[in-house]
């Protein structure tokens, strides 16, 4: 089969590129191996959210009981949620499988590997089929890394899929990794009442963020009577008759019921044959692209498996432009502008733009305005008054923002567009918030009030 495009994994990149390219007039295929929506969708960003969700009622309700105007219980039968995060997962396939169609997208189910310049063979476990192409966009994405001694054994001792998977939420649960994916589970874990035993070799929690935010996580995660470990290194976690026992470096030993393995991820980039094609694989196996996101003639990367951002949003991106690209329709390098990333849970996080750190490092001029949450009457409502709004400055204009509190991530959109556009006070001083609502509390930051 002849196409203009062969786009190989079928994740928020794979999947937009396709779409898009199709509706561009381009004849498209798209090759995933596994399940349409990739990590993200299966494994990842949406499962993850599903049980956040369906627990933040607990932690609602704990929120309250502490400012003594409600008591109770709240119990999460976690078989039906279970149950309801497969049914909603599989209803996302069947809509992706059916834009496909209407797209008029080709999908090909199985195990692509380059067999050539302009061509891509796709095994499946009753035939093989060989697809030219004109161009190739690669977005496979990426899966959970393990170090020697730190490696999931699917017994007690899980990564975030195994994690996903879980039948029953253990009482206790030891976390290594104190980034985005460990803290999220860690929020569904201790909801479900389990106790948490969070470890870390770097010096705080949450480390790509703002250090004032990883400050007042450390905070909240001491509230809740976690045991909270940085700048610790982990020699090994093993099943040991039947449960997680952690050793650390110094001897000392820390067991739980299960153990989660969240020290980063690697990308799916093994056995495709891209270097064969003159594309160049780096660390891992990221690889290489240059500014039009090229990895070598006729080939693009998109999404995780490039190693730039690992978020979805950021993959869709690129996606979209690389359609644009292939299409004609545009020819300059790629340029995506301010990225913003949301921890979610209780409190959330949410960053865009740059920290005060990234100019420092720059030497450009540096200047930061906040406000807190506890003065915010939403926050008030829902007895969730920690935390704070942070805007970064430089020559006068928004450069960064960055918050930790409740719901921070429902004034993101509003942040990134500040950002790209650099704000100045003036504009902030123009633009109505409402009352009373969360926004307010950037506003005063804004305002630097």
């Amino acid at each position: 089969m002849k196409y203009d495009l062969v786009v190989i994994g079928a994740g928020p990149g794979g999947f937009d590129c396709a779409v898009q390219a199709a509706g561009l007039g381009l004849k498209t295929a798209l090759v995933e191996r596994s399940a349409l929506g990739g990590t993200c969708l299966n494994r990842g960003c949406i499962p993850t959210k599903l049980m956040l969700g369906a627990t933040s009622a607990i932690e609602e309700l704990h929120a309250q009981a502490r400012v003594k105007v409600a008591d109770g219980e709240i119990r999460v039968d976690w078989t039906a949620l279970q149950d309801r995060k497969d049914k909603l997962l599989a209803g996302t396939r069947k809509a992706m499988a059916a834009r496909l169609k209407t797209a008029g997208v080709d999908l090909y189910d199985g195990e692509a590997r380059v067999a050539g310049p302009g061509r891509v063979e796709v095994s499946a476990e009753t035939a093989s089929v060989v697809l030219e192409y004109a161009d190739l966009v690669v977005a496979t994405g990426c899966r959970p890394s393990s170090f020697p001694g730190l490696a999931p054994d699917g017994e007690a001792v899980l990564d975030s899929d195994g994690f996903l998977a879980l039948e029953n939420m253990p009482e206790s649960l030891i976390v290594i990794g104190a980034g985005f994916i460990g803290l999220e589970m860690a929020q569904t874990a201790h909801r479900m009442g389990a106790k948490i035993h969070l470890f870390d070799a770097l010096d705080r929690v949450a480390s790509l963020e703002d250090p004032e935010v990883s400050k007042a996580l450390q905070s909240v995660f001491r509230r809740w009577k976690w045991d909270v470990r940085t700048g610790v290194k982990v020699a090994s976690v093993v099943t040991k008759e039947g449960r997680a026992l952690l050793t650390l470096d110094d001897g000392s030993e820390v067991e739980a019921e299960k153990a989660l393995i969240a020290v980063g991820r690697r990308p799916n980039t093994r056995d495709l044959g891209l270097e064969a094609l003159g594309a160049e694989l780096v660390g891992p196996g990221w690889i290489k692209t240059d500014e039009c996101l090229r990895a070598a003639d006729h080939v693009y990367v998109v999404g995780d498996a490039n190693g730039r951002i690992q978020l979805a949003h950021a993959a869709s991106n690129q996606a979209r432009y690389a359609a644009l690209r292939l299409a004609g329709r545009i020819d300059a390098p790629y340029a995506h502008g301010p990225v913003p990333s949301v921890l979610y849970g209780s409190p959330e996080c949410m960053r865009v733009g740059l920290m005060p750190s990234d100019l420092e490092k720059a030497g450009r001029d540096c200047a930061t305005t906040s406000a807190q949450w506890a003065a915010n009457p939403i926050a008030q409502a829902h007895a969730a008054t920690q935390g704070f709004v942070k805007v970064v400055w430089s020559e006068g204009r928004v450069v960064g923002v960055t918050a930790v509190g409740h719901d921070a991530s429902r004034f993101c959109t509003a942040a990134t567009i500040m950002v790209r556009e650099g704000w100045t006070r003036e504009q902030a001083e123009e633009l109505i918030f409402a009352h009373p609502t969360l926004d307010e509390a950037l506003m005063h930051a804004l305002l630097g009030e």
